[in-house]
This record gives C-alpha cells, sequence and structure tokens, in this order.
C-alpha cells in the first residue's frame, strides 16, 4: 500500500474556510488601523490632560493679581524675551464666570473627542495650538497689548478631535466641523455677540478662534500624514 494512501486531503470547506478567515482578519488589521490611526499605547492617560489644564487654571485664578500679571500674553513682555507668555497666557482668565465657561467647553470637547487620541498627541495638540493663537495675535494684531483665557486653544483643539473622528469612521463629526466653520464666519462677519463678551467680563477676541482653528487644521494634516508614513514603512 502507498504510505500516501492514508493521508487525507484537506477538506475543501475546511481549506476555503480557513482562507476566507485569514482574509477576514487581514481585514480587520487593515480596518483598526485605518480607523483608530491617532491612537498609540502610552502610559498616560488622555484623561489627564484635562484634569491638569483644570487643576492649573483653577490655581492660576486663584493666584489672583500676581498670576494674570506674571502669566498673560502681554505683548511687549513678549517681545522683550518672556516667551512663555505665549503659552501660560492661555491659562489666564478675566474672572470665574470666563473660567468656568471655557472649562464647560473642555469638558464638552473631552466627552466627545477625548477618547481618540492618546495623551502625547493631545498634548502636542494643546501646545501646539496655544502657540499657534498666541503667534497669530503677535504677527497680525500690534495693536493687542494683552490677551487671556484658552478659547481660541479650544477651537484648534476641537478642529483635532473632530479629524481624528472623521479618520475613525465617525460621520457626524463633518457636521461638527460644518458648525464649527459657521461659527467663526459668523464671528468674521459680526464679531462676538454682546452677551458673551458681558459673560467673560471683557472684550472677545474671535480672530483668536480663527488662528486656533486653522493651527488646529494644520496640526491635525500633519498628524494624518506621519500616520500613513508610518503605515507605509510597515508594509
Amino acid at each position: 500500500m502507498n504510505p500516501d494512501d492514508n493521508a487525507q486531503p484537506p477538506a475543501p470547506e475546511a481549506s476555503q474556510h480557513a482562507q476566507e478567515s485569514g482574509q477576514e482578519l487581514h481585514q480587520k488589521h487593515g480596518q483598526e488601523h485605518e480607523q483608530k490611526p491617532d491612537q498609540d499605547p502610552g502610559p498616560t492617560s488622555p484623561h489627564m490632560i484635562p484634569i491638569a489644564l483644570a487643576v492649573i487654571t483653577l490655581a492660576a485664578m486663584i493666584g489672583g493679581l500676581d498670576a494674570l500679571f506674571w502669566l498673560r500674553y502681554e505683548r511687549a513682555d513678549i517681545l522683550g524675551g518672556q516667551v512663555w507668555r505665549l503659552l501660560t497666557g492661555h491659562l489666564i482668565h478675566l474672572g470665574w464666570a470666563h473660567l468656568l465657561l471655557n472649562l464647560a467647553g473642555l469638558a464638552m470637547l473631552w466627552i466627545i473627542f477625548g477618547r481618540l487620541l492618546s495623551f502625547t498627541r493631545w498634548a502636542v495638540a494643546l501646545t501646539c495650538c496655544a502657540l499657534g493663537v498666541s503667534l497669530g495675535l503677535l504677527l497680525f494684531h500690534p495693536e493687542l497689548h494683552w490677551y487671556v483665557g484658552m478659547s481660541g486653544m479650544l477651537h484648534g483643539m476641537f478642529v483635532i478631535g473632530a479629524v481624528a473622528g472623521i479618520r475613525s469612521g465617525y460621520r457626524a463629526e463633518w457636521l461638527l466641523l460644518g458648525l464649527l466653520a459657521l461659527k467663526l464666519i459668523w464671528e468674521q462677519i459680526s464679531g462676538a455677540t454682546p452677551a458673551t463678551a458681558e459673560l467673560v467680563g471683557g472684550a472677545v477676541i474671535v480672530d483668536a478662534h480663527l488662528y486656533g482653528a486653522i493651527t488646529g487644521l494644520a496640526v491635525a494634516l500633519v498628524m494624518r500624514w506621519m500616520d500613513q508614513r508610518t503605515l507605509h514603512n510597515q508594509l
């Protein structure tokens, strides 16, 4: 008897099933790369970002006028070498109503988008957005002597989170981006509403929102390019 006679060929159904399972696994793996391109493992939870911002801004508010004068965006002092104000100016607020309004915006942003990016990427995002707003004001608004608040930075982080959501397969984020674009256009045409200025206790610099959103879009596109490049190198 031929010894090979005892070897039974695999059943066609089992072979086909194994092949299909392998293809499904490959497709699923590819979808995971496509749907979660911005998430990378790290030891620190991204939820530490809003907690840290809340603690720092509350401490700055408690610090009173000393914190205000030493940390706010101050054009003359920045040009004189106090470059830390490019970042710290976004952590200072005109009053408790201004601070609580921004913290509410931060909380809403995090509920919608917080899970979509890693701690590192959110840290990079908020730093870039803060610098983008400050540099925009410094370059294009020489008449603006000082500025406080993180609403401009939050607009940029909103754009970054929305783009991350779109890349993860969430279509509703297109609507959110559209609504934000309409808000920015309205502000450029009509300015901030008097009610908002009265609520925060001072003039609302709407161009800070625009610079934040533009910076956020640029950062989101750079992140997308980096992810595509990394994925291409892995293939």
